[in-house]
Parts: structure tokens; sequence; C-alpha cells
């Protein structure tokens, strides 16, 4: 006889294995509703002190001119701690706006390259999914996968590009395979499907996996269009085809590790399950993976450094995303996030819950063993995206939310305190978060970096986010005032897209009142896994 959650757990693969034919429940558009001031005939940010992604240190005070949407002048208007000197700032000119931005911050607007945008099933429509985004200085997003639908997808990524609706710009990446009538089996197959794909106006394709002679037309054919492409490898295909094989075929990056590991095995061709392991069973799937760095050839040794030179040299970017599986290192941490209980829609809330039907809600049973697995295989895996940024090689942050208890907007926070947990320096950090986006996306003449002629995508803090990364999370880092007084600094000030000036702690409040407005509907009361009501 079957057992119940042996069924249930069916369910789970068959969903995965069949992604990408399968649309999730599409979630309620963005509402086109002016938030924003501007653009304007010409904005300028007074007395800001920028941040930039070019290599630059700090420099400040200056004046940031844009003229409608571009950069102009960025002005050098004084010494730090000293009066302003007027004959250097530029004129305002009539129909103008001047933000005073004396002592805060400005970084480019930041790039989020792995964002999904939420779902029904989740009860994450557009508008709380975007607002968190634009909250915490997400400007750009690319969604890998579209799996609410390329043409869903399509159509907020135009009203995004004409500042209809409050949201990030965005670039379409469908899956391979997705809207076709039958699963693609031979070449000619992949190739017609990645013509249609170019001409319905995706961005380019996110792969799971496929057979090798499939796999190796898809990306010549995507390749040859001009268009990008990423892969999460899927235990179930690569075993035959790794990173490696991806990059060599033109692949242009990497999402999370799957893959890797693989193509630096040394004493063996496929990663070590156990005995019982099932894939279908999700606890097997994520726990197992916990083992798989360690089963690699050992940092710096000669497999190692071959496989990291040669990503390199064919210019393979890396996206580790490191925050979606921060929780199977200390799930209490994640799962106690101090933002879930006023931010975490009810309906997410409990699609986290342990589950045999929900992607990624997989804590069936687990503990110390698991999460001690899962350090050291962060510890190697950090190690890895260290040194090939080190070594020249482009890593960027992206962060899958809406699984695994990690929030759209605060969980690219995250990721920018995991980066520099793996190394990088602040300012290496920044760079990952703007202009190696940029680069990976390919649109680095416009975005990226606070140059002149480049889109004014501007991310303004009040607290200098070197010091301390927590201070861009909305609901800041704690300090304790002169007169013993607990309180909160931090938080985006301003985002700006397109020229466009948003106040971000609004857009905070506008999720925050989102998420009330579902309790009071559905008398939700956030509980943790397992505890009576009563509990938090």
């Amino acid at each position: 006889m079957i057992k119940t959650k042996t069924i249930k757990a069916i369910k789970v693969i068959v969903l995965i294995a069949l992604m990408p034919m399968v649309l999730i429940a599409q979630p309620k558009k963005a509402p086109e509703v002016k938030e924003g001031d501007g653009p304007y005939p010409q904005l300028i940010i007074r007395g800001v002190t920028l941040i930039n992604s070019t290599g630059s240190p700090p420099m400040g005070p200056v004046d940031i001119v844009v003229d409608g949407n571009r950069i102009t002048a960025i002005r050098n208007v004084g010494s730090p701690g000293q009066p302003i000197k007027p004959e250097r700032r530029p004129e305002l000119k009539p129909g103008g706006k001047e933000v005073d931005a004396n002592g805060m911050y400005l970084m480019p607007g930041f790039i989020d390259m792995h964002g999904h945008i939420g779902g029904e099933g989740k009860g994450s429509n557009a508008e709380y999914v975007f607002k968190l985004w634009m909250a915490h200085g997400v400007t750009t997003v690319r969604e890998p996968g579209c799996l609410n639908g390329l043409d869903w997808v399509l159509e907020e990524k135009q009203k995004s590009s004409q500042n209809l609706i409050t949201a990030p710009r965005i670039k379409a990446y469908c899956v391979f395979g997705q809207g076709s009538k039958t699963p693609i089996s031979t070449p000619a197959e992949a190739v017609k499907w990645v013509d249609d794909n170019a001409k319905r106006g995706a961005d380019g394709i996110k792969f799971f996996g496929a057979a090798p002679e499939i796999m190796a037309a898809a990306l010549a054919e995507n390749k040859k269009l001009g268009l990008r492409s990423c892969a999460h490898h899927s235990q179930t295909d690569v075993g035959r085809w790794n990173a490696l094989n991806s990059a060599r075929a033109g692949m242009t990056s990497l999402e999370h590790w799957y893959g890797l590991p693989e193509a630096m095995f040394t004493d063996r061709t496929i990663q070590n399950y156990s005995p019982d392991y099932n894939y279908q069973n999700e606890q097997d799937r994520f726990g197992e993976a916990g083992l798989l760095w360690k089963q690699a050839a050992p940092p710096f040794s000669e497999k190692w450094n071959k496989v990291m030179n040669e990503l390199i040299s064919l210019n393979f970017t890396l996206d580790p995303t490191f925050e979606i599986y921060d929780a199977n290192r200390d799930l209490m941490r994640a799962r106690t996030a101090e933002w879930h209980a006023e931010y975490t829609m009810p309906a997410l809330w409990n699609f986290y819950a342990p589950s045999w039907n929900s992607h990624g809600s997989y804590w069936h049973s687990w503990g110390t063993e698991e999460e001690l697995e899962w350090k050291e295989n962060y510890r190697l895996w950090m190690t890895f995206i260290n040194e090939y940024k080190n070594r020249g090689g482009r890593v960027t942050v992206g962060t899958d939310a809406g699984f695994i208890y990690e929030l759209y907007g605060f969980a690219y926070i995250r990721e920018l305190e995991l980066l520099r947990e793996a190394g990088f320096s602040p300012l290496e950090v920044i760079r990952a978060a703007t202009l190696n986006g940029a680069e990976a996306l390919g649109m680095d003449k416009d975005l990226g970096s606070v140059e002149v002629g480049k889109l004014a995508d501007f991310v303004i803090v009040k607290e200098n986010p070197l010091k301390n990364l927590q201070v861009l999370y909305g609901t800041g880092a704690i300090r304790l005032g002169d007169n013993n007084e607990v309180y909160r600094a931090g938080g985006v000030v301003y985002t700006v897209k397109d020229g466009i000036v948003y106040d971000a702690k609004k857009l905070l409040a506008d999720v925050k009142k989102m998420v009330d407005a579902e309790k009071a509907r559905t008398g939700f009361v956030l509980t943790q896994p397992g505890m009576p009501k009563s509990g938090r």
C-alpha cells in the first residue's frame, strides 16, 4: 500500500519535473498608479557622497545632475564637513527639482539577477513584490523562468519600461520548453522553440537540463540570435551536462551552484547519493546537496583551478544566490527573521512551512547535523566564489526570493551580507550588485554605475552602507542613543529609477498595509511551525 506522504511527494516532483511545461497561478498585476515624482526636465541631487561601482573610493559632497532620465553632470562641490562652495554648484533650471541629500550616500540602482514575480498561491501579487524590491533599492530584475507566463511578464516589463507602474525594469528569461505542447525531444525542435521564444520578445532562456544534443542545439541558436541564458542544473540531468558543458556551449551565466561541483569531480562521475535517496523527496534532494561541495576537488587543487580558469576565460557569470539556502545552515534564524511579522503575506508564510506540496518547503526533519553539513558546504562554495572574483571572474547578486523563508527585497540585502562573508570587500559587494549585473545583462552602457550619459538609477541612504550593510534593510539597524534609548537607523530613503524619485519608506509602508489588510481579512496569526496559535 502506498503511503499518503509518498503520494504527496509525487505531486511535488511532477510539478518540478514538468516545470518547463507548467505555469504557476498568475498573481494580480501591478496597478497603473503614478507614485514616484518625475522625471523632471532637470533633477539635482545635492551634497551626496557617491559610492560608485567603478572601483573608485567614495567621494563627496557632489551634486549629481539628471536631465529627464539621463545623468548629465557629477560636480565636486566641496570638502567633507566643510561648507558647500556655491560657485561649484550647478544651477537649477526652471521646472527643475532639487533633492537635499547632504550627509547621505548614493549608489547605482541595485540589480537582482534572480527575481521571480510572486505567485497567486503565495498571496504575492505583483504590486507587493515590486514594492518590496523598490523599497530596498532594486531597480532592475532578471526574471529567470517567467513562471507566470512569458506574455504576463512581458506585459509587466512593458509597463515598467514606460513607468506606468511602480516596478523595477524587467528582463524576461523564459524557461526552456515553456509553452511547447509536447516535450522537446530533438535538436530541430529545440532550435524552433528558441526561435519562437525570441520572436515572442524574451530576453533569454533559463535551462534546467535536457539531453546534451538538445542543450547544445538550443544554446547555439540562442547565442546566434544574440540572446543570453542561465541555468539551474537539475540533478536529473547534471550527471551528463554540467556547468562547464554549458559554458563551453555558449551559456552566459550559472544560477545557484548546481553543475559546478560536478564539473570538478576527480574520483567519481555522479554525486554520491545515499542508497535510499529519492529525488521526489525534497529533503533528500536539498539535504544531500549539502554534501556535494566536499565531493568535488578541494580548493586550489589542479582540477579546481583548471575549471575556474576555463570558466573565467569563457566570460561565464556566476550568480550564487547564497541567501536562498541560508536556512539550510541556520533554519531558526531564517524562519524568525524580524521582517516576517509585518511584511510576509499570510499565504506566503504558510507556503514556507514544512510541506510535501510546496517547492522548497522541505523541513520534514532538519537539525544540527544537516546544518553542520551545510555550513561546510558554504565554506567551500564561498571559497570558490571569492577566488573567482579575485581572478577577474564576474559574480552578480541574485536572490530567488519567495522560497525557503526568504522575502523579496529583504533577501537582497541578506545576499549582500553573504557576499561580504564570502570575502568580498564592501566596495566589491556594491560592484557585484550593480555594474556586474549590468554587464551580465548586456546593459552596462546604460546601467550599473553613476556616470554621465547613463540612466538615472540610484539608491540613496542616510547611513554609510560600507560600514554596515544592515542599514540597507527596510527595518534598519539597531542603534543605542546617548540617553540609553534604542532606535533604528537606516533603510533606503529614496529609490530613483529612470529619473523618477520614489519614497522608499512609503513603498515599504504600503507593503505593510497590504499585509495588515490580508491578516484582517483572513484572521491570520503568525505562528511558528508546529507551535500553538497562541505563539508568536
